[in-house]
Formats: structure tokens, sequence, C-alpha cells
């Protein structure tokens, strides 16, 4: 019998020890999948609590759980326009047990405003799917009482100037105002510090107008102290059915926020399908249904999780041109 060097016998035995371990490395997703939850879920928003992304975690974080057989705890982890409680779902290990729920723009639009992005949405994270759309309302104060269509708000902005206010530069009801900017340049966008303030600046007739998620809107349209111009989604809501869209006067403008889930990028294929079934049981839920439409959200979700990462990258693009072409400053 031929005998090996002790050093080449030794790294013989490695070899033989790897190639053991080969199978059992290869099983381990589809175990981990098997077993997947064996302990509670976080389901991170990366805003306070009270927005519309935080309103939409506790309303489908019950239901997910129930679906899951698991507990789903919503944890809010705020700052830099979303991006911190992003960027931490990003890096946290890919075993299901660390959720987003983001809308578009903590992870599509503020970090193309920023000079070093943490992470590059698209391949930062693994979609599951969306659970609902809200449009964005363009609406006016006491200040252009007299204006009841966006047509005549445009044709309005022929002879004087119109001034539209937002949550802040940058995100998506900032873009929208961008997007009517290229239909009628006198517009001028007025950036504040949170939905808040720029309610209130509108209510009280500080500005013209305003751009932003239906959401904070809803209540204020509702009880006409703000007149809705239009929607901008695709088709006309169900709770503000009177109110048309921007389509329909400009045809082919549509912009509408998605709310959605994530996992981090590496998640196992078998896990985001268990959660994703479970999100899919959730929003079929009637009381489900009805407190988004309450908050004044859709519920909505794509075929499948692929269809969903399709659309996060499809968005990426369309609105980092926005952001570009708008001259949107950055941050650091």
């Amino acid at each position: 019998m031929q005998n090996h060097p002790p050093t080449r016998r030794g790294a013989l035995r490695k070899l033989a020890a790897f190639l053991a371990l080969l199978p059992l490395a290869a099983a381990a997703p589809a175990l981990a999948a098997d077993n997947f939850p064996s302990k509670p879920i976080r389901l991170i928003v990366s805003y306070p609590p009270g927005g519309s992304n935080d309103i939409a975690a506790r309303i489908i974080a019950p239901e997910l759980g129930q679906a899951l057989g698991a507990s789903v705890v919503v944890e809010n982890r705020a700052g830099a326009s979303g991006v911190i409680g992003a960027d931490h779902v990003a890096k946290s290990d890919p075993d299901g047990y660390t959720l987003l729920l983001s809308s578009i723009s903590p992870i599509v639009l503020a970090p193309q405003t920023m000079k070093s992005p943490p992470f590059y949405a698209p391949k930062a994270f693994k979609a599951v799917n969306m659970m609902a759309l809200t449009p964005e309302a363009i609406a006016v104060g006491p200040r252009l009482s007299g204006v009841k269509t966006l047509k005549e708000l445009l044709d309005r902005a022929k002879t004087q100037q119109i001034t539209l206010s937002s949550s802040g530069s940058g995100g998506l009801p900032h873009l929208t105002i961008e997007l009517l900017r290229k239909v009628q340049g006198n517009i001028l966008h007025v950036p504040y510090k949170g939905a808040g303030p720029a309610v209130t600046d509108t209510l009280g007739g500080h500005v013209d107008g305003i751009v932003m998620d239906l959401p904070p809107l809803y209540s204020l349209i509702k009880e006409n102290r703000l007149t809705a111009l239009a929607v901008t989604s695709e088709k006309r809501v169900d709770f503000l059915a009177d109110v048309p869209t921007a389509q329909e006067f400009l045809p082919g403008f549509n912009v509408e926020n998605w709310v959605g889930i994530f996992a981090p990028a590496g998640t196992p294929d078998a896990i985001v399908a268990k959660v994703d079934a479970a999100l899919r049981h959730a929003v079929a839920q009637p009381k489900v249904k009805t407190a988004l439409a309450d908050a004044a959200m859709a519920p909505a979700v794509m075929d499948t999780p692929q269809d969903f990462q399709k659309r996060l990258a499809d968005d990426y693009v369309r609105w980092g041109k926005v952001i570009q072409d708008a001259g949107v400053e950055m941050t650091n």
C-alpha cells in the first residue's frame, strides 16, 4: 500500500470531509424553509408611528402573523427619509425573520437623492409582494376656492404663478409636482418638513394647493376643507369616486405609491413564497380590505414576487430620471 505524505493525507481528509458536508449545505435552505417561521418576525417600518406606512403595517401584521402561525411585531426605525430602517433590513440576516414594509420613497426615491446611498434597492432586497396602492392627490385650499378641476388649475397657471406644497424635497409628491411643471412651468414647488406643516399652510391660505399621498388628505377632502382636483392613479378610487384621475385630462399622467413587503437579498425563495402566500391571504380578508380603504389605500397584490421585483427595478429607473431632470439637491 502506498503511504501518502502526512500533509497530503491531511489535505485529502479535509477534502473528503468537505465533500461529505455538501449535501447538508445544499439541504440547509430547504430545511430552514420547512421550519419557518419558528419565532416572531419583525416587520420594520422606516417612519415614525402614525404615517401611512405605519398604518398599513399595523393593519396587516395581525393577519399576516395568523396566516404564518407566528407573531409579526411592527418595529419603527425612522430617520433619513426612511433610509435608516430600510438599510437595517437590507443588512439583516436573510432568514425571513426581519422584513421591511415600505412605500416607494424610502427605497426608490430617497437613496437616489443621496450622494452616497447605502444600498441599491433592486439588488439589496428581494420583493415579497405588494399589499396596497395609493395615488397622489392634487388639491387646492381657500386661496384657489374657485378652481374645481385640474384643467382650471393649469389654465390659471398661464396667468399667475401657482404654489403647491409638499411634505419635502425628493419625495413622490415633489416629483409629481415636477411632472406637472413639465406641463405648465409657472408652478412653484414649496417643500415643508413633513405633511403636517404643508397641510396647515395650505388650509391657512399661505400656498395655493398641495400634492401629497392621499391618506393624509383624505379626511380633509371628505370634509370639503380641501378641494380635490385629481388623483394620480390609473383608475378612479372607490372611496373618492367623484374625483377624476389626472389622466382624464393629461393622458399618461400616472403616479401611484405602492406599499409592499421586502426581505433582504439572499432570502431563500421558499421562505419568500411562504410569506407571499400569507400576505395574499391577509390582504384578501374583508376586515383588512375595509381598514385599508378607511386609510385611503386600495388593496393590491401582483401575480408573483418576481413581478413586484420587476416593478421595483422599473420604478427605480423611471423616478431616477425624474429626480435627475428636476435637479433635486443631493444630501449627504
